[in-house]
């Protein structure tokens, strides 16, 4: 009985164990620079909290074993107050500890600030003069990612790629509440807010397919704003590109308005041009048509106000009713299950009933049959892309 009981004890024991094997260890064995970095740091200050911690807790055992009241060996003094000796090694271990973490913190602070510019590619290579950075617009969607790339004039949905090696200035907002941008291989999560631009620099260094997601909540289709991010060298790179162009359609206005109502589980898109302009609109909250721009508001502000005529603007700064309840249809398709809050049907993201979902969904047969060209479809969003196994054509420059 004591054996068996030995036996379930440890059978116990490695339960922790065996729920680690679930857990994605991303975070600490990155593929990004920047990432790396950001696991060193959190390596170092673990191993550095750990000196004071794991000695305290020894003792504390220690003491609790050897100052027993069985054990009459043990000194007793209860006279004893103070100990001059005990003082110094109290006060100096955790003082010296703190001096140490707050210098390594304050260095990688500055250091690994999403704002700065890349200084190296990785430990062991500065970055090359010749080298020119990536640029991606991001923009926070409910619920999906919108990615545009102006040096290549293409956009995508849940889906982006980089170069190995190459550095990415990313630029980033949010169409409506706050999100929070996080590729884990790639570098820490930063915010995407409406109307501002926060930016993040960050390098890849190996190739492969990688997570990315919101990790901030904002809303019903919060766990399902997920999208992948691709590695890749610079000819496969290349031919992404030339994909997105050859299967994708244009982005305008229209279609990015209707590509901006509510929808989960969002399927990749490609769009081969973007309309001029877009992402500022985006930015400045003045994709809507009679929306004023923030920057053109800021201007007025900062000339002194508009006076007694600046009510007539009162409509075209009223941003947050975008989606009103009592403006807006309820749901959206794909819809999250909740029934509607209002009377209105239920629309799609391309304007049809859920009952005709052809614009979001494609079955195999369509996903065979091709997809149109850019000057096609001018008032609807992309083609799903579920088959990104088509060969593309020749690589184009931008």
């Amino acid at each position: 009985m004591h054996t068996q009981l030995k036996f379930v004890g440890r059978l116990f024991a490695l339960l922790p164990i065996l729920a680690l094997a679930g857990c994605n260890m991303v975070v600490m064995s990155p593929s990004g620079d920047i990432a790396a970095q950001q696991r060193d740091l959190i390596v170092v200050a673990t191993v550095l909290m750990l000196l004071i911690i794991v000695p305290v807790i020894f003792l504390t055992l220690f003491f609790a074993w050897r100052y027993r009241r069985s054990n009459t060996e043990a000194r007793y003094d209860p006279e004893w107050h103070h100990s001059t000796r005990l003082e110094v090694i109290i006060w100096s271990a955790p003082l010296a500890i703190i001096i140490a973490l707050g210098a390594v913190t304050w260095i990688s602070t500055h250091k690994l600030d999403p704002y700065r510019p890349l200084d190296r590619l990785d430990a062991e290579r500065p970055i090359p003069a010749e080298a020119k950075p990536l640029t991606v617009e991001v923009v926070a969607l409910d619920w999906k990612w919108l990615f545009f790339y102006p040096d290549y004039g293409i956009a995508t949905v849940n889906e982006m790629a980089a170069p190995v090696d190459v550095p990415i200035n990313f630029k980033i907002t949010a169409s409506s509440v706050m999100n929070s941008f996080y590729v884990p291989a790639l570098a820490g999560m930063i915010y995407a807010m409406p109307g501002m631009e926060t930016k993040l620099h960050a390098v890849i260094n190996k190739e492969g397919e990688y997570d990315g997601f919101s990790a901030n909540y904002s809303g019903d289709g919060f766990s399902h704003m997920r999208f992948k991010f691709h590695g890749l060298e610079q000819a496969g790179f290349d031919e992404w590109i030339a994909r997105v162009k050859g299967q994708g359609t244009a982005l305008n206005r229209d279609a990015y308005l209707k590509l901006e109502k509510p929808s989960s589980k969002e399927p990749v898109r490609y769009y081969a041009s973007v309309e001029n302009g877009l992402y500022n609109a985006v930015l400045n909250m003045c994709a809507t048509p009679g929306k004023m721009c923030m920057s053109e508001m800021m201007h007025v502000d900062l000339m002194g106000g508009g006076g007694r005529e600046s009510h007539e603007n009162r409509n075209r700064l009223e941003y947050d009713s975008r989606h009103n309840v009592e403006s807006s249809p309820g749901a959206t398709f794909p819809a999250s299950g909740e029934p509607a809050r209002t009377q209105e049907p239920r629309e799609g993201i391309d304007g049809q009933p859920p009952s005709e979902p052809q614009s979001m969904n494609h079955d195999m047969n369509n996903m065979h049959q091709g997809h149109s060209g850019p000057d096609s479809n001018q008032g609807g969003p992309a083609p799903s892309q579920l088959n990104n196994d088509t060969p593309a054509p020749p690589a184009s420059q931008p």
